[in-house]
């Protein structure tokens, strides 16, 4: 199946308040049941283990309300991980949640100095990137992380493609309608992300298979 990008309402905020607020539910249902949460505590699981420590300081990167950084958190603090949490996001209008630090930027350039974080991480981001922008995150997450950068996104197929068609009978809003099949047209094959992940400065690459048609990457520092 071919890559084809297309336009996602989201991103460019095509939508009024009350139709942005309905999508970002939409993406908490979707994290919550098909994966996002459980991807990304299970990716800094990994990261906990084989650095052996148990308190990481994490930037999850484009984490709009902080959802997916507070449901982590909460999840291996049950396992006696403690994750300190910030929020970085291009558009201040999504960081409505709960968590305390938040900072809007542009996650191609961070405005943080090197090693500020021990994890740097995002959450059905990558596909929003073309393959040199990829390239340009991966470089500087590392730049910023000091132990490794997380990554929990969609795998490409047209299986998860009529899956994400057919959950248009139950999204909250019009832009979820649009933006949900977009953004596995948008998403790459393992093969794909396994080339540009040799284009990186990671030390080393762990790409695999999550639940629901997800791929997890962890780039090692």
């Amino acid at each position: 199946m071919k890559r084809v990008v297309t336009p996602e309402l989201l991103d460019e905020d095509l939508g009024s308040p009350e139709e942005i607020a309905a999508t970002l539910l939409d993406l908490r249902s979707i994290n919550q049941k098909l994966g996002g949460f459980s991807s990304m505590t299970k990716l800094l699981r990994k990261v906990s283990a084989k650095s052996g420590t148990r308190e990481l300081t994490f930037l999850d990167v484009a984490g709009g309300t902080g959802d997916v950084a507070e449901q982590v958190s909460a999840n291996l603090a049950h396992e006696g991980v403690r994750v300190s949490a910030s929020v970085i996001d291009r558009a201040p209008a999504h960081m409505n949640g709960r968590l305390q630090t938040r900072v809007a930027g542009d996650a191609l350039v961070l405005p943080f100095a090197e090693g500020s974080f021990d994890v740097v991480g995002c959450n059905l981001f990558l596909h929003h990137l073309e393959p040199d922008e990829m390239t340009r995150f991966f470089r500087e997450a590392l730049r910023v992380a000091r132990v490794a950068v997380v990554v929990s996104d969609l795998r490409r197929n047209r299986f998860h493609w009529a899956a994400a068609l057919l959950g248009r009978l139950i999204y909250r809003s019009r832009l979820t309608r649009n933006d949900a099949p977009a953004s596995v047209r948008r998403a790459y094959t393992i093969p794909e992300l396994e080339r540009v992940c040799g284009q990186s400065d990671a030390r080393s690459c762990d790409i695999e298979q999550l639940y629901f048609q997800r791929v997890g990457i962890i780039l090692w520092k």
